[in-house]
């Protein structure tokens, strides 16, 4: 009977050690010991920067990244914010503000990391003076894209717009009388086939083959649209995020920048 009780005391003994062992992993992982971070994008060219840190990268850093790959700009918020994944790569600030609003959701900006820029493309005019009068091109259809496209056309004089335009009802003037067509983002590519001109992020144009010869006109290094790493509020400081965004930043990312895409992306300064 003694030994019976001694050999009970010593199992539930046991069983409270490994309860606590589990509870105590089950905190470590909470608060984000585990050094690892789930971070979206599209597939280029944040995928493409994502997967060099994956690799090359972050393991010197001692932190893993699991990378996500979308396939379009609708979902990669939406995973932020339900906590799916920790971070995304892929938009501007005035993208996220405006996902904010219409959500009702608060996703902040850790920081700037690279410059996508969004430029007219044609497969058959040679330059921008050649564009002739009553050319079709295509916009993106998004409020962000297409206001970002008027600013961009309006840079060069091709139409007035008002001052914060938003639509095709912003357009003040249009002296070569354009005819725009707004579409979705990522069909602005195949648009090219029967349009005179288009207006293309680079997300979407990089994969279709679109290269720096077919550009009539393309934002500067001063550009307001640089996309940046998007988190929740309260994952703004958690010490994984930093030291992602630290990579993110470095010389070796914007060395790689560099080499990978040839000038099309430009780094954060």
């Amino acid at each position: 009977m003694f030994r019976a009780q001694i050999l009970k005391a010593a199992a539930t003994g046991a069983a409270a050690i490994l309860a606590l062992s589990a509870c105590g992993a089950t905190s470590a992982s909470q608060s984000g010991a585990t050094e690892t971070i789930k971070v979206g994008a599209l597939a280029v060219p944040a995928g493409d920067m994502l997967k060099q840190v994956q690799r090359e990268l972050a393991p010197k850093q001692g932190l893993t990244v699991e990378y996500k790959e979308f396939s379009d700009y609708n979902t990669p918020n939406a995973a932020v914010s339900d906590g799916d994944i920790d971070a995304n790569l892929f938009q501007n600030t005035t993208f996220m503000e405006t996902y904010n609003k219409a959500s009702g959701k608060s996703l902040v900006s850790v920081g700037k990391v690279y410059l996508p820029p969004m430029a007219l493309y044609s497969n058959d005019v040679a330059n921008l003076a050649a564009l002739p009068d009553g050319a079709s091109v295509a916009i993106p259809n998004d409020p962000t894209n297409e206001a970002r496209a008027l600013k961009l056309l309006a840079s060069k004089g091709l139409i007035d717009v008002s001052e914060n335009p938003i639509t095709l009802k912003d357009i003040k003037a249009n002296p070569k009388n354009l005819q725009f067509t707004e579409i979705e983002n990522a069909s602005l590519p195949q648009a090219l086939n029967d349009k005179d001109a288009a207006i293309v992020t680079l997300a979407f144009a990089l994969p279709a083959g679109l290269s720096a010869d077919k550009q009539l006109l393309v934002e500067g290094k001063d550009s307001a649209y640089y996309n940046v790493l998007a988190v929740k509020a309260e994952m703004k400081n958690d010490p994984r995020v930093q030291k992602l965004y630290k990579i993110l930043t470095s010389q070796d990312m914007k060395d790689f920048i560099q080499t990978k895409f040839k000038g099309l992306v430009i780094p954060a300064s």
